[in-house]
């Protein structure tokens, strides 16, 4: 049995969670998010508590048990609290700015990169070099944040891109001329 998969989820007040066939609702103060579940997997709700049960002993419902619990944790906590992922952008010239849903990078290429925000995500931008994704939905803001890093991957002979705050980032000499 899956150590992971059999844990069960601790639902706290004001999240209504609701089981309609293969999809499992989750409403909470800060949205809504549904989970479709895999065939051979089945979810239970009592006293509180969700708990993800498998149907059959297949090697493939056994692969997903442990993930559809984790999937199921996440959702449940990001109505209750949002998850957040932070960037920065270094180099000289280098920033960016919000224009309704769609931002504007200046990154050091011709034309400026504009990226549409998906629905669900709010990015706040500071001083112009520091972004901050938030959402309910821990894959897409995860994506997201994946996504704007994308655009200019953080450079290990200049320092210069777009990266993660606290990412490290080992500094490589560049080569030596005769």
């Amino acid at each position: 049995m899956s150590r992971i998969g059999k844990k069960p989820i601790q639902i706290p007040a004001g999240v209504d969670v609701k089981v309609a066939g293969s999809i499992v609702s989750v409403k909470g103060p800060l949205g809504k998010l549904d989970w479709s579940l895999s065939p051979g997997l089945g979810v239970s709700i009592a006293d509180g508590l969700l708990v993800v049960n498998r149907l059959n002993e297949d090697r493939h419902v056994r692969a997903l048990h442990g993930l559809t619990r984790a999937e199921l944790s996440n959702i449940v906590q990001g109505v209750t609290k949002s998850y957040e992922r932070n960037l920065e952008i270094t180099g000289v010239g280098y920033k960016v700015a919000v224009q309704g849903r769609t931002m504007s990078f200046n990154v050091g290429y011709i034309n400026s990169v504009t990226y549409p925000i998906p629905v669900g995500i709010d990015v706040k931008v500071d001083k112009q070099t520091l972004i901050n994704v938030k959402g309910s939905d821990k894959r897409l803001v995860g994506q997201v944040a994946a996504n704007l890093r994308a655009i200019k991957p953080p450079d290990v002979y200049k320092q210069k891109g777009v990266r993660y705050v606290g990412e490290v980032l080992r500094k490589k000499a560049g080569k030596t001329g005769k």
